[in-house]
Protein backbone atom coordinates (compact mmCIF):
# COMPACT_ATOMS: atom_id res chain seq x y z
CA UNK A 1 0.00 0.00 0.00
CA UNK A 2 1.40 3.37 -1.01
CA UNK A 3 2.00 6.02 1.63
CA UNK A 4 2.47 9.78 1.67
CA UNK A 5 6.21 9.14 1.63
CA UNK A 6 5.85 7.01 -1.53
CA UNK A 7 4.12 9.81 -3.42
CA UNK A 8 6.48 12.49 -2.10
CA UNK A 9 9.42 10.36 -3.21
CA UNK A 10 7.88 10.19 -6.70
CA UNK A 11 7.48 14.00 -6.81
CA UNK A 12 11.10 14.49 -5.70
CA UNK A 13 12.31 11.96 -8.30
CA UNK A 14 10.47 13.97 -10.99
CA UNK A 15 12.17 17.14 -9.73
CA UNK A 16 15.59 15.51 -9.83
CA UNK A 17 15.00 14.19 -13.35
CA UNK A 18 13.82 17.64 -14.44
CA UNK A 19 17.16 19.13 -13.36
CA UNK A 20 18.91 16.64 -15.63
CA UNK A 21 16.54 17.68 -18.47
CA UNK A 22 17.54 21.33 -18.04
CA UNK A 23 14.56 22.38 -15.93
CA UNK A 24 14.01 23.57 -12.41
CA UNK A 25 13.83 21.28 -9.37
CA UNK A 26 10.09 20.80 -9.16
CA UNK A 27 7.86 17.78 -9.63
CA UNK A 28 4.26 17.01 -8.72
CA UNK A 29 2.07 13.94 -8.46
CA UNK A 30 -1.72 13.90 -8.26
CA UNK A 31 -3.27 10.89 -6.56
CA UNK A 32 -6.90 9.81 -6.84
CA UNK A 33 -8.44 6.76 -5.17
CA UNK A 34 -5.01 5.64 -3.93
CA UNK A 35 -3.41 5.59 -7.40
CA UNK A 36 -1.23 8.08 -9.24
CA UNK A 37 -3.37 9.89 -11.80
CA UNK A 38 -0.75 12.36 -13.06
CA UNK A 39 3.01 12.86 -12.84
CA UNK A 40 4.39 16.24 -13.94
CA UNK A 41 7.51 18.36 -13.83
CA UNK A 42 7.99 22.08 -14.17
CA UNK A 43 8.11 22.91 -17.90
CA UNK A 44 8.82 26.65 -17.79
CA UNK A 45 12.24 26.05 -19.38
CA UNK A 46 10.71 24.17 -22.32
CA UNK A 47 7.58 26.26 -22.89
CA UNK A 48 8.59 29.75 -21.73
CA UNK A 49 5.22 29.73 -19.97
CA UNK A 50 5.78 31.27 -16.51
CA UNK A 51 2.71 29.42 -15.21
CA UNK A 52 3.98 25.96 -16.23
CA UNK A 53 4.95 24.99 -12.70
CA UNK A 54 4.79 21.27 -11.92
CA UNK A 55 1.58 21.64 -9.93
CA UNK A 56 -0.10 23.67 -12.69
CA UNK A 57 0.96 21.18 -15.38
CA UNK A 58 -0.41 18.37 -13.20
CA UNK A 59 -3.69 20.20 -12.52
CA UNK A 60 -4.25 20.84 -16.22
CA UNK A 61 -3.57 17.20 -17.10
CA UNK A 62 -5.78 15.84 -14.29
CA UNK A 63 -8.64 18.10 -15.37
CA UNK A 64 -8.20 16.95 -18.96
CA UNK A 65 -8.14 13.26 -18.00
CA UNK A 66 -11.15 13.54 -15.69
CA UNK A 67 -13.05 15.95 -17.93
CA UNK A 68 -13.79 18.32 -15.07
CA UNK A 69 -12.26 21.14 -13.08
CA UNK A 70 -13.37 19.82 -9.68
CA UNK A 71 -10.42 17.84 -8.33
CA UNK A 72 -11.70 17.66 -4.77
CA UNK A 73 -11.29 13.88 -4.77
CA UNK A 74 -7.57 14.20 -5.54
CA UNK A 75 -4.47 14.81 -3.44
CA UNK A 76 -1.44 16.83 -4.59
CA UNK A 77 2.12 15.81 -3.72
CA UNK A 78 4.80 18.34 -4.64
CA UNK A 79 8.55 18.32 -4.33
CA UNK A 80 8.53 21.90 -3.03
CA UNK A 81 6.03 24.08 -1.25
CA UNK A 82 3.56 25.25 -3.89
CA UNK A 83 4.01 28.90 -4.81
CA UNK A 84 1.08 31.29 -4.29
CA UNK A 85 -0.16 30.74 -7.87
CA UNK A 86 -0.13 26.96 -7.53
CA UNK A 87 -1.60 27.07 -4.04
CA UNK A 88 -4.47 29.25 -5.27
CA UNK A 89 -5.05 27.00 -8.29
CA UNK A 90 -5.21 23.98 -6.01
CA UNK A 91 -7.84 25.76 -3.90
CA UNK A 92 -9.81 26.75 -7.02
CA UNK A 93 -9.72 23.10 -8.15
CA UNK A 94 -11.18 22.01 -4.80
CA UNK A 95 -8.20 20.15 -3.36
CA UNK A 96 -8.73 19.36 0.29
CA UNK A 97 -5.23 17.94 0.86
CA UNK A 98 -1.75 18.56 -0.41
CA UNK A 99 1.72 17.62 0.75
CA UNK A 100 5.16 18.98 -0.09
CA UNK A 101 8.69 17.80 0.60
CA UNK A 102 10.85 20.91 0.86
CA UNK A 103 10.09 24.39 2.16
CA UNK A 104 10.02 27.62 0.19
CA UNK A 105 12.81 28.88 2.42
CA UNK A 106 15.04 25.93 1.46
CA UNK A 107 14.44 26.71 -2.21
CA UNK A 108 14.98 30.44 -1.68
CA UNK A 109 18.44 29.73 -0.25
CA UNK A 110 19.36 28.50 -3.75
CA UNK A 111 17.48 31.17 -5.72
CA UNK A 112 14.82 28.62 -6.64
CA UNK A 113 11.93 29.66 -4.43
CA UNK A 114 9.03 31.96 -3.94
CA UNK A 115 9.22 32.72 -0.22
CA UNK A 116 9.64 36.43 -1.00
CA UNK A 117 6.45 36.42 -3.07
CA UNK A 118 4.51 34.89 -0.17
CA UNK A 119 5.70 37.77 2.03
CA UNK A 120 4.93 40.41 -0.62
CA UNK A 121 1.38 39.17 -1.13
CA UNK A 122 0.67 39.63 2.57
CA UNK A 123 1.43 43.36 2.27
CA UNK A 124 -1.12 46.05 1.32
CA UNK A 125 -1.40 46.50 -2.47
CA UNK A 126 0.22 49.93 -2.39
CA UNK A 127 3.42 48.59 -0.81
CA UNK A 128 3.91 45.58 -3.10
CA UNK A 129 6.62 45.80 -5.78
CA UNK A 130 4.14 45.07 -8.59
CA UNK A 131 1.57 47.83 -8.69
CA UNK A 132 -1.98 46.54 -8.96
CA UNK A 133 -4.64 49.25 -9.01
CA UNK A 134 -8.36 49.23 -9.64
CA UNK A 135 -9.72 51.21 -12.61
CA UNK A 136 -13.50 50.93 -12.32
CA UNK A 137 -15.44 51.44 -15.59
CA UNK A 138 -18.99 52.79 -15.72
CA UNK A 139 -21.76 50.24 -15.57
CA UNK A 140 -22.40 47.07 -13.67
CA UNK A 141 -19.87 44.33 -13.04
CA UNK A 142 -20.59 41.11 -14.99
CA UNK A 143 -20.91 38.99 -11.86
CA UNK A 144 -24.69 39.33 -11.36
CA UNK A 145 -25.37 38.28 -14.97
CA UNK A 146 -23.06 35.30 -14.52
CA UNK A 147 -24.82 34.26 -11.30
CA UNK A 148 -28.24 34.64 -12.95
CA UNK A 149 -27.17 32.46 -15.89
CA UNK A 150 -25.94 29.76 -13.51
CA UNK A 151 -29.33 29.72 -11.73
CA UNK A 152 -31.22 28.94 -14.97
Amino acid sequence: MATHETYIHEAVALAEANIEAGGSPYGAVIVRDGAILVRAANTVHATNDPSAHAEMVALREASRILGRRDLSDCVMYASGRPCPMCHAAMRLAGFKQGYFAFSAEEAEAHDAGSAAIYAELCQPLETQPMRLSQVRPAGEAPYAAWAARRRR
